[in-house]
């Protein structure tokens, strides 16, 4: 791999070809100098109409207009997505926020809730970090800008799609994906014109090896296409409703299979690959040990998707079901933790710019609760863990600590990184930054900790028995009340984490407003063909 590929991608050796050279190994000089000139031919070398004549390679023209178009859709989507999660929590706290209207009412918002905050502000964070750092590991444009701009308009499109159906009630009733047939066979179109531009630009690379993060994005665009046509096989009765060729437990395990990977394969192994992207370039320092993120990837990929079935534990599904789904849960820890001291391992020698950098500040702590996570989950995985968090509010904590925690996090960071690359401007204040992070990670704690609180307390009353062997508290009521100042804890928090996003909107449209000052890009960006 060519000096400057590994400075950028921030490899902790350099490779040439297979072969990898480490700093004081023992191979010769000269040998690695020819390695390095054979593989720059063969890789760099434009043919002429014989393929015999060697003209030096002009530097890729990259396509950040596309790039810039996800990154202001995350944005808006993050704020719309954030701000319908504190009604809810409002409503929860306070239920006549309701507003006693159907279409405003908790059942109907909460899917919109969580599918404008995976698909609209996850997706659209995603796409802008895989299209910008596609092209600069690759060296070479995506493989077809209409692709890039069919996917863009055609994800937004989904996006108003759910915004509208969800509300007035056309679901399919299942959780991360509700959307109704039609929007999910435009999400099955969508996502194959993606996957052809990203296999398409891997098929034209102008460099032979393929980095770390490229893998985690791969992982996401073929395990979703997996999992999205198979979960979503279904009979349309109407052009609104449509009934599952699953039935039964077989559909619970189907769908909980899922679940469970869509979460592993959009907010995990591709926000992993932001990370191992994004994290070295703002440290300015080289991943801790390749080796191990090469580890991290197979290892996490393959134990992943066999996780599901802890979704269903104490359920109709057959015992070895459920104990498959717990062990490969416990076993996810490793990986995860493998990855997480990685990206921390990563800052050795940048750790005293977190007193001034946001950027890295957002890392450490996305970083942080990934770890976090990931101890949890496959604890909450444990059947006897299990029977007291299961159903009560424990679970929402420990999913928002990955979605808000870990993703969140790792979306501004990156964000914060990109937006001044990609539109040549200094970032308007460093110090409106450094507030945002403080509200999101003040937020996220008050958010996290109210929710533990609950739901232990939930789980100890609907199991707490009497003198003589009958529930202590019958009453489902008893319980809800009891929660009511846990309530209130969260939507303050999640009230400081929206503020935090609105203040990142206000920073980054000052940041656009204002006049360029040659503040560098990575590559020349050129406009969609």
């Amino acid at each position: 791999m060519k000096p400057e590929l590994n400075a950028m991608c921030t490899l902790p050796q350099r490779t040439v070809g297979y072969h990898t050279l480490k700093p004081g190994g023992t191979s010769p000089g000269a040998l690695a100098s020819l390695a390095r000139l054979m593989h720059y031919a063969h890789f760099q070398r434009p043919s002429g109409p014989h393929g015999d004549s060697f003209v030096q390679s002009s530097a890729p023209v990259y396509d950040d207009a596309v790039v810039k178009k996800f990154i202001i859709a995350t944005v808006i989507w993050g704020a719309v997505g954030m701000l319908v999660g504190v009604i809810l929590a409002l409503q929860l706290a306070w239920w006549p926020a309701n507003l006693g209207l159907p279409w405003t009412s908790f059942g109907r918002l909460r899917p919109l809730h969580t599918n404008a905050v995976i698909f609209a502000f996850t997706g659209n964070v995603l796409f802008a970090g895989i299209y910008y750092s596609m092209q600069r590991l690759l060296k070479v444009r995506m493989f077809n800008d209409h692709l890039s701009n069919f996917h863009f308009w055609g994800w937004q499109t989904i996006i108003v799609g759910a915004a509208v159906t969800l509300p007035l009630g056309m679901t399919q009733g299942k959780e991360y994906a509700e959307l109704i047939w039609p929007i999910d066979l435009a999400i099955a179109v969508v996502w194959v014109a993606f996957a052809v531009n990203f296999f398409g630009t891997i098929a034209i690379r102008k460099v032979q090896h393929l980095y770390v993060a490229i893998w985690f994005y791969m992982s996401m665009v073929i395990t979703i296409t997996v999992l999205h046509v198979f979960n979503s096989l279904a009979l349309p009765a109407t052009l609104t409703r449509s009934y599952p060729v699953y039935a039964g437990m077989t559909d619970a395990l189907v769908q909980w299979w899922y679940g469970h990977n869509a979460v592993g394969f959009l907010l995990t192994t591709p926000v992993l690959g932001l990370m191992y992207y994004f994290l070295p370039k703002a440290a300015e320092r080289p991943v801790y040990s390749y080796r191990l993120s090469i580890i991290h990837f197979w290892a996490l990929t393959f134990l992943y998707i066999w996780a599901g079935p802890h979704h269903l534990l104490y359920s109709g599904l057959p015992d070895w079901a459920q104990t498959l789904g717990m062990v490969f849960s416990i076993m996810l820890i490793a990986p995860s933790w493998g990855g997480m001291l990685n990206g921390l391992l990563t800052l050795r020698g940048a750790w005293d710019r977190l007193r001034t950098d946001p950027i890295l500040k957002f890392f450490v702590v996305g970083v942080t609760f990934y770890g976090m996570s990931t101890f949890e989950g496959p604890m909450m995985s444990i059947r006897a863990v299990n029977a007291l968090s299961h159903y009560t509010d424990w679970t929402i904590g420990h999913v928002h600590s990955g979605a808000l925690g870990w993703v969140g996090m790792t979306a501004f960071g990156t964000l914060y990184w990109l937006v001044p690359r990609v539109w040549k401007r200094d970032l308007y204040s460093v110090d409106l930054a450094t507030l945002h992070f403080w509200l999101a990670t003040i937020g996220i704690v008050l958010y996290v900790v109210a929710m533990w609180v609950a739901g232990i307390t939930q789980g100890l009353m609907w199991r707490a028995v009497d003198d003589i062997g009958q529930l202590q508290y019958p009453n489902f009521m008893d319980t809800v009340l009891r929660l009511v100042p846990f309530y209130w804890i969260r939507m303050f928090g999640g009230l400081m984490y929206l503020t935090g996003v609105l203040l990142m909107a206000f920073n980054f449209i000052k940041t656009v407003a204002t006049p360029a000052e040659g503040v560098p890009s990575d590559m020349a960006a050129a406009p969609a063909k």
